[in-house]
């Protein structure tokens, strides 16, 4: 298994098994504007901030700016040979549909 998915809104951060990155990811959408801003940190086991991301993009449902945002931080972690990766959202049903 490469791949750990989980949504937490009232936890507070824990740190992933030894040899994991967790990427921590979250997208923000404003109804008065035509952007969306998503970005993400990635940490090692010892909870060192290795790198983190933001981009703006185009304004479209929540549910698909999340998804983008989990595939952006999935594609730098990897790109930076971080293969076995934990990801927290907030958001649940988008964690369920990765899961299912």
């Amino acid at each position: 298994d490469h791949l750990a998915c989980s949504s937490k809104t009232k936890q507070r951060w824990q740190r992933p098994d030894s040899g994991w990155f967790k990427i921590n990811v979250d997208g923000s959408v404003s109804k008065n504007n035509t952007k969306a801003a998503i970005g993400g940190a990635v940490q090692n086991s010892d909870g060192e901030w290795l790198m983190g991301f933001n981009m703006v993009t185009e304004m479209d449902e929540k549910f698909k700016i999340e998804a983008q945002t989990i595939v952006e931080g999935m594609k730098l972690a990897w790109l930076k040979g971080y293969k076995q990766v934990e990801i927290n959202c907030d958001n649940a049903m988008l964690i369920d549909t990765i899961r299912n």
